[in-house]
């Protein structure tokens, strides 16, 4: 791998050798890691709608790709948040070569993983209204917070340039769990760290999750919801959108990851 520049030139990998996949969630991840998939057969054989998704392009193409998943933070010893603030604790403020409260550091997970993917369950969004008095070190969902803990952890992402990251933006709410100006915040951050966190040239990529769960509305489409209540993707949605997910992180191993949609869905044939 080689490393980038703020001039245009991404991190390259050597996609003819094994690559090693990290995708670090919780609950709405996992209904897109396993899709369809029966969770016993996921819990017997390690195989989930992205696992058999990315084992068939292995196959196909010659590759070795090997992603698996992992509970981050776990909730043992660190709650089980995974907000800006979370990944910005963890590891920024608390960074270096032993777990912070069990749970792995950037410095440990760079050391056995070529791609790193996180991301936020649905309650991200419930934004609270800006106090003019931004603090990195609060965990209160303000995106004054959101936004300097962001760039914080893009300095630190940037800092391993030989490994690629992959950040999905949030997970939508569906409208009987939220407000109109929560909504507005939510879609207000997502399209900041889009247009602007976001840059070209480097090591770090998106994967619009956000943009497929609401298709351009200001919520989670109800079709796409467990319930009229619950922000959490169906399985059908999963099993719909598993593809696109795998197909965006080959993308970014096989440097497509700032010409490719960042949906993966124009990738699809």
């Amino acid at each position: 791998m080689s490393g980038f520049s703020n001039a245009g030139s991404q991190p390259t990998t050597d996609s003819s050798k094994a690559v090693k996949i990290a995708f670090l969630h919780h609950s709405t991840g996992e209904s897109v890691w396993i899709g369809t998939t029966p969770k016993f057969l996921v819990k017997a054989f390690g195989k989930s709608d992205v696992k058999s998704w990315m084992a068939d392009y292995n196959k196909a193409n010659k590759k070795s790709y090997d992603i698996e998943h992992i509970y981050f933070p776990t909730g043992k010893n660190y709650e089980w948040k995974n907000y800006p603030y979370d990944y910005y604790n963890i590891w920024v403020k608390n960074a270096g070569e032993a777990p912070y409260r069990d749970e792995p550091t950037l410095e440990m997970l760079t050391k056995k993983y070529d791609v790193i993917i996180w991301k936020h369950c649905y309650p991200v969004g419930k934004i609270l209204p800006d106090t003019g008095k931004a603090d990195v070190d609060s965990e209160e969902k303000r995106l004054e917070n959101y936004k300097l803990q962001y760039l914080k952890l893009k300095e630190k992402m940037r800092s391993f340039p030989d490994k690629k990251f992959i950040v999905w933006t949030g997970a939508a709410i569906v409208e009987k769990n939220t407000n109109p100006e929560e909504s507005q915040r939510t879609r207000q951050f997502f399209d900041w760290v889009k247009t602007e966190w976001d840059e070209p040239g480097d090591n770090i990529f998106l994967w619009d999750f956000y943009q497929l769960e609401t298709e351009g509305g200001p919520y989670l489409k109800p079709e796409y919801a467990t319930g009229p209540v619950d922000s959490h993707p169906r399985p059908e949605f999963g099993a719909k959108v598993a593809p696109l997910f795998a197909q965006r992180i080959v993308d970014v191993i096989e440097g497509r990851g700032d010409s490719g949609s960042l949906t993966g869905a124009k990738a699809q044939k």
